[in-house]
This record gives C-alpha cells, structure tokens and sequence, in this order.
C-alpha cells in the first residue's frame, strides 16, 4: 500500500532534532568550532548571538563577522569533503543551535526544495552582508564603520522593532572589526553618548539617531543645544550612502 509523505516544514527540520541533526547548547565564550578544525557539519543558530573570527600566522586576530538568529555557521562545509574550517565560530551570549551533519545538510539541499531555497536566501543575503562590508570598509571613515556596526548590531536592518539593547561586546573586538585602535573606538563611543546617539553602563544602547552618523559627513559639537539632528536634511551621498539610509525614512 502507497502512502503519502508528509510535507517538508523546513521550520520543523531546523528546530526539532532527528537523523543527522541535534540540539547544541553554548555558553558564552565557548566556539562551535576552531579554525583549522575539519569541515564536517553546519549550525544553525536558534538563539543567542556569535561572531567569526580569523588568525593570521603570526598570531594577529581579527573579528570578520557577527551573526544572530536564523543565520547559519559554517555553510563552508558543505563545499567538499576534507575541508578545513577557515574561521573560529564563538558564541558571544549563550546560543542554542541545531548542529546539521555535512551529509544529512547535502541530502536535504538536494531532496527538498523549500530547504535549499530557503539556503540559497541565507547566502545569498550573506554574500550582500560582505559585499556591503567591503564597500563600507573602502569608502567610509571609522567612524561612520563603527556607528554602521552597531546599528547592524541591533537589527536596524530588519524587520519590526529592533533590539536596541545589543550583546555585550568589547572595544577591542569592535576595534578588530573597523579596522582601527581602541582608543579611536573609545573616542567615538564617548562622542556618540555625548550626543546621546547610544547609552551604555556595561550594555550598549543604541538610538535610531545614531543613523545620522551614516547619513552626514559632519556632526554637530558635543556641546550643541540640538543633540537631536534627525530634522536635519542629509547632505547628497553622491552614490556613497549606506545600506542602513533607507531606515531614517
């Protein structure tokens, strides 16, 4: 007797564990993977947030990206057998994610189409993010680098309300991903609470207003009586502005 399979929920596949998949839970601090480690399996984070990481040969570290929930970890295993992970995975908050084996992830790309659209989707939004990345560290100044990182940070490039209350991450880390010193991340940060563009006591808030530093080359004095600029026409970006412009709207 014939029977009928049931509907692939890609949403199911990716939350509840099965053949080839299980849930993993981290602490903040500890990676799901190591560079250099052997490419065997995806992660897709449920919840928490992660950051990847990159060391050169003689011991420099750098931040290459922050990741959050829905996005994939180490899609790069999925390219070939043998391969090695060319980047650290470590969580920043506490995460749980779905770790997919290398064979059950190619199985259901190949098998179920709502599967490898959705994929396709996420790499595609990926390859925008770095190519974004690239333009931003090519064109803009570390300031307006640092301001995009933080509005990224609370998904003002989302949908719905953003969480302006964004994890806890170090100057040193924010430093490694502009491409600059501590001490410039640290002046910044101060002239960006002076204009009350962020808030923080340990956590960083981040205000809408601080949008204002992608959208204009000059900034008003700290001791200006209008910390307020949102009224303030931009000036013409003359093809320059940011992916982030859009949501000053």
């Amino acid at each position: 007797m014939t029977t009928i399979k049931d509907a692939f929920d890609p949403s199911t596949f990716l939350t509840d564990a099965g053949l080839g998949r299980r849930i993993v839970r981290l602490r903040a601090k500890q990676s799901f993977f190591l560079q250099g480690n052997p490419a065997d399996c995806v992660f897709y984070l449920q919840s928490g947030r992660a950051k990847l990481t990159v060391v050169s040969k003689s011991g420099k570290e750098a931040t290459i990206t922050l990741l959050g929930p829905g996005e994939f970890i180490g899609e790069e295993s999925i390219a070939g057998v043998g391969g090695r992970r060319m980047a650290t995975a470590t969580a920043i908050t506490g995460c749980i994610a779905m770790k997919i084996e290398r064979a059950e992830m190619t199985r259901v790309l190949h098998e179920e189409h709502a599967f490898s659209d959705l994929f396709l989707k996420f790499l595609l939004q990926r390859s925008m993010r770095v190519q974004a990345d690239l333009v931003d560290q090519l064109f803009n100044s570390s300031e307006k680098r640092l301001a995009r990182i933080l509005l990224l940070m609370a998904e003002f490039d989302k949908p719905g309300e953003p969480e302006t209350l964004i994890p806890a991450i170090t100057q040193e880390t924010l430093a490694e991903m502009i491409g600059t010193t501590r001490s410039r991340v640290s002046f910044f940060m101060n002239r960006f609470r002076k204009l009350g563009f962020i808030e923080y006591k340990g956590r960083i808030r981040v205000h809408k207003s601080l949008l204002n530093v992608i959208l204009h080359d000059k900034l008003p004095d700290e001791d200006s009586r209008r910390p307020d600029i949102s009224l303030s026409r931009p000036k013409a970006a003359h093809g320059k502005q940011s992916d982030l412009a859009k949501f000053a709207r």
